[in-house]
């Protein structure tokens, strides 16, 4: 079949890469000059099965008025007059139960532990290299609260066969000596040793490349416009240089997808939820992480890319705006300077920020649509990386006719009632 992949980052082009070894023939649409330089471009770099877990959980209510009040708060709402975004938080608020957390985890983990797999082949068929690290992801209790409090992920690990192990102080030290040195500002961990660690920018460039040789095309530069409906169907992607026919059509532009769907008639609960990172230069090897280190208390991941430092975190409630509020780079710095001191020169970082396309439930939209050639592939949120893999072969399957590798119950847009108009 001819089919068009609308989006080229991470999860468009991983997408495209495997429906056009299915044997299709792809053309991909962006309106950025080249692949990943939106959302894929400076993400934490955590490719973290072991972590996948929804916003949306028992308790969060409150401590999200907690976070508001902090200094160097991890959530940040910028009021204003947005319907989308009330309702995206209501339905948010609907899933912090006990029943709900645990269902939407288990979702969440089905398809990040699938993705794992689906990664592992990539690599081993391709070579693609991407600064990756298999030395796992060492969630990181600043009190013993949060240490106690672990039990219910673990238990959703445990019914999905995810490898992890407690850490006291020294286990912590002995899977990052660096941290050696800052020891009494942290009560233990949860590592998840089967996490890993790359850049997604590199990836997917490279990727992309890779499926240049497949027979992909890619047309860079194109504004999309609209998707043409007719017969029941789409009948064309209309952009700013013409319309582009096709058998099939998968919609992947995050948290861009729900303004292309809504004039047919299609609504998906995807918001775009800012995040921060930087950048910063390793100056000290021996003082940088080894893999990631996720702060719990202030939401923040620190992770080693080559020779580089990825500080990334933030969860900013504000539209679709991409301007860098300087407050939040202070908090990625007050992070990875207390913990790793001596690692990096934050005076050199680079300072970056993305829109996370975030679902209420915390589960991506993957699969058909009742629309018979249309297809969704969004609202990964800060997941997009880790379940790019297997959402791309997901897709392939789906769309060529095949049976996909896990069970779909629950990822597709069938569990929102009101979806379709």
């Amino acid at each position: 079949m001819k089919v068009v992949v609308l989006g080229s980052g991470v999860i468009g082009v991983t997408a495209a890469y495997q429906l056009a070894v299915a044997g299709h023939e792809v053309t991909v649409i962006d309106r950025q000059p080249a692949a990943a330089l939106e959302t894929s471009y400076g993400n934490a770099g955590e490719v973290s099965p072991g972590y996948s877990a929804p916003w949306a959980g028992p308790g969060v209510p409150v401590k999200a008025i907690k976070w508001l009040l902090m200094h160097h708060r991890p959530l940040v709402v910028r009021p204003h007059l947005d319907l989308g975004m009330v309702r995206w938080g209501m339905s948010m608020l609907r899933n912090c139960t006990a029943a709900r957390y645990e269902v939407n985890k288990g979702r969440m983990v089905r398809l990040a532990e699938y993705s794992r797999q689906c990664l592992e082949e990539l690599r081993d068929q391709t070579g693609i290299q991407y600064d990756q690290r298999m030395q796992g992801t060492l969630q990181l209790f600043r009190t013993q609260a949060q240490l106690d409090h672990t039990g219910a992920d673990i238990e959703v690990l445990k019914r999905y066969g995810v490898r992890f192990e407690l850490l006291d102080r020294d286990g912590c030290v002995r899977q990052e000596p660096a941290l050696h040195g800052v020891r009494d500002k942290f009560a233990g961990g949860l590592l998840l040793p089967g996490d890993e660690t790359g850049d997604c920018f590199k990836f997917t460039q490279a990727l992309a490349a890779m499926a240049v040789q497949q027979g992909v095309q890619f047309r860079y530069g194109t504004r999309i416009q609209r998707l043409k409906f007719a017969a029941q169907q789409i009948d064309g992607v209309v952009t700013d240089v013409g319309t582009v026919k096709a058998d099939a059509y998968l919609v992947a532009l995050g948290s861009h997808s729900p303004l292309l769907l809504a004039p047919l008639g299609i609504r998906i609960p995807v918001y775009p939820v800012k995040g921060y990172s930087i950048t910063v230069p390793i100056t000290d090897a021996t003082g940088a992480p080894e893999s990631t280190v996720m702060d719990e208390t202030h939401k923040v991941a620190v992770t080693r890319l080559g020779d580089r430092i990825r500080v990334g975190g933030t969860a900013e409630l504000a539209g679709y705006t991409l301007k860098l509020h300087e407050a939040r780079r202070h908090t990625l710095e007050h992070v990875v300077t207390d913990l790793f001191p001596n690692g990096g020169d934050t005076r050199r970082a680079e300072f970056w920020c993305g829109l996370r396309p975030m679902t209420p439930d915390g589960t991506p939209v993957i699969g058909a649509t009742r629309l018979p050639n249309l297809y969704l592939a969004t609202g990964h949120g800060t997941l997009g990386w880790t379940m790019a893999a297997g959402t791309g072969r997901v897709m392939a399957d789906v769309i060529s006719g095949r049976k996909p590798g896990i069970d779909m119950k629950g990822l597709t847009i069938d569990r929102y009632p009101g979806a379709y108009r």
